[in-house]
C-alpha cells in the first residue's frame, strides 16, 4: 500500500491511497474463511461451508467490505502518524473514469481532499482590556420588582371606571365592512388586559369606560398582531386569529382591577419569614440585593460574550471554506444552497471559537476532569426539578438521575462543552486586564 500527500496550500491537501493485491489478498481470503465457518446454508453441515462456494456467492461483497475497511483504517492511521490537524471528515474525490472489476487482482487508487486546520498564535496579554461590569439597580427597575411584589399579595376590586392596567371582562363581537355586527361571526365573552394593549391610542380608548360602554377597536393593531393573544381574547385557533382581519365591538361588562398589597409588617413576614424585615428601607435594601444578586449572572454571560467576539476578532486565521462547504452538504444532503450559504458564516465563527478553545487548553495544559462534568450535570437537573416541584431531591437520587444523564452522549458531550468553555473563559480572565465599571440595570440592558 501506498500513501503519498499533495499539499495544495497551507489548508488544503489531497491525499491519494493506492492498494495493491498483495495488499489485500491474504485478508480477504481469511475474512472468506471466517464466513465460511459462521455460515449456515442449506445443504451444508454449520461451519463446514467451503471457503469456494462463500467466495462464489459473497465474495466480490467481502472483497468490498474489506478494501473500504482498509482504507479507513490506512486513513485514520496516516492522518494520525503526520499529525495532521482535520476539519470535518476527508471527502473521496469521485472520478467516474476510473471503474474496478472487483476480481482479486485490480489495483485500487482512491483520491482524498482533506480541510486543514490553520496554523496561529494566540498573544492575549494584560495590554488587551475588556469591560467587567457590576450592575446596580436603577430606581425604575426597583419600583417595578416592588410594584410587581405588591401585586402578588395584593387584592382584587371592581372600580366603576377603568384605569391603565385594568382588566375590562367584556362581550366582544366581530363587525362587517359597514360597521354593523356581523351576523354569524366570531363573538365571545373573555377578559381584555390594557398592559397587553401595544397601541396607545387604542389603549387610551378604553380608560375611563364604564359598565355598559361599548367600544369598537382593530383587534389586530391592539395586540400588534400578535396570534397568541388575539386567539386567546377571541376564544379561536391561532391559525383563524392570524388572518382575522376585522374590526370588533367591545362592550364593558366589568372592570377587574388589582390592587397593591400595603407596605406593612403581614406583607413584609408574607414575602421574608418573621420579623426579618421590619421597615420599607429594610425591604427595599432587600429587593435590591436580590436582584443584584440575580445581576451578576447577567454580568457574567456578557463578560463571557464580550471575550468571545473579542478573541475571535484578534485571532486571525483563514478556514479552508470551499471544503468546508462541500463537506457540509455531503454530511446533510437535504441542506438546501441557501441554507448552506446563509447559515455557513455562523458555522465557520463556532469552527474558529472551537480551535482557539482546543489552543488554549493545549497550550496551557488545562485539565477538564470528569467530577466536574459531574457536578455542572448535577447542577442543570438539580435546577429543573426545582422548576416542576417544590419538593427537593435527595442527593442519593441526583447523583443517580445525573450518572443517568450522562449515560446518553450527546448529553455528556454537551456538558462537557459547557465545562470546557467555562474553563477556557475562566483562563482568559486571568491574562486579559478587566476594567471594572459599575452600571445601572436599565443602561446594562441598552449595552447587551
Amino acid at each position: 500500500m501506498n500513501i503519498t500527500q499533495d499539499k495544495i496550500d497551507n489548508l488544503n491537501s489531497v491525499v491519494t491511497v493506492k492498494i495493491n493485491p498483495e495488499d489485500y489478498k491474504a485478508r480477504v481470503e481469511k475474512a472468506i474463511k471466517d464466513q465460511a465457518k459462521k455460515a449456515k446454508l442449506p445443504g451444508f453441515r454449520p461451519g463446514m461451508v467451503p471457503p469456494a462456494h462463500i467466495k462464489r456467492m459473497y465474495g466480490k461483497s467481502i472483497l468490498v467490505d474489506e478494501i473500504n475497511n482498509m482504507l479507513n483504517d490506512s486513513l485514520t492511521n496516516y492522518i494520525k502518524e503526520n499529525k495532521l490537524e482535520v476539519l470535518g471528515q476527508p471527502l473521496p474525490r469521485l472520478d467516474d473514469s476510473k471503474e474496478f472489476n472487483w476480481d482479486y487482482n485490480d489495483e485500487f487508487e482512491f483520491i482524498y481532499e482533506l480541510g486543514l486546520a490553520p496554523e496561529f498564535t494566540l498573544d492575549f496579554s494584560d495590554k488587551d482590556k475588556i469591560d467587567q461590569y457590576t450592575i446596580k439597580v436603577d430606581e425604575e427597575t426597583l419600583a417595578s420588582r416592588i410594584t410587581n411584589l405588591r401585586k402578588s399579595y395584593g387584592k382584587m376590586s371592581n372600580p366603576d371606571v377603568s384605569a391603565e392596567n385594568d382588566v375590562i371582562y367584556s362581550e366582544l363581537k366581530q363587525l362587517s365592512a359597514d360597521g354593523s355586527v356581523f351576523e354569524d361571526g366570531i363573538s365571545n365573552k373573555g377578559s381584555v388586559r390594557l398592559d397587553l394593549i401595544n397601541d396607545e391610542t387604542i389603549n387610551k380608548s378604553l380608560i375611563g369606560l364604564k359598565k355598559g360602554d361599548v367600544v369598537t377597536f382593530d383587534i389586530q393593531k391592539a395586540f400588534n398582531n400578535d396570534a397568541v393573544q388575539v386567539a386567546k381574547v377571541l376564544g379561536i385557533s391561532e391559525e383563524d386569529a392570524a388572518e382575522l382581519k376585522s374590526q370588533f365591538q367591545l362592550t364593558v361588562e366589568n372592570i377587574n382591577r388589582l390592587e397593591e398589597g400595603d407596605l406593612n409588617q403581614e406583607f413584609y413576614d408574607k414575602l421574608f419569614g418573621a420579623d426579618i424585615v421590619k421597615s420599607e428601607e429594610e425591604f427595599r435594601a432587600k429587593i435590591t440585593e436580590e436582584l443584584e444578586s440575580m445581576m451578576v449572572q447577567n454580568s457574567e454571560q456578557k463578560l463571557q460574550n464580550d471575550l468571545f467576539k473579542f478573541s475571535l476578532d484578534k485571532v486571525n486565521m483563514d478556514l479552508p471554506d470551499e471544503f468546508l462547504k462541500r463537506w457540509l452538504k455531503a454530511t446533510n444532503e437535504k441542506i438546501s444552497a441557501e441554507e448552506l450559504e446563509n447559515g455557513y458564516e455562523d458555522f465557520a465563527r463556532n469552527l474558529r471559537w472551537t480551535l482557539i478553545e482546543n489552543k488554549i487548553i493545549k497550550d496551557n495544559s488545562i485539565e477538564i476532569k470528569y467530577e466536574e462534568v459531574f457536578q455542572t450535570a448535577k447542577k442543570r437537573l438539580e435546577a429543573q426539578f426545582k422548576m416542576y416541584s417544590p419538593q427537593p431531591v435527595s442527593e442519593e437520587q441526583l447523583g443517580q438521575y445525573t450518572v443517568q444523564f450522562l449515560q446518553d452522549k450527546e448529553n455528556a458531550n454537551r456538558i462537557f462543552e459547557e465545562v470546557k468553555a467555562q474553563k477556557v473563559f475562566d483562563h482568559l480572565k486571568t491574562v486579559v486586564t478587566l476594567d471594572n465599571k459599575e452600571i445601572a440595570y436599565n443602561r446594562f440592558n441598552e449595552l447587551a
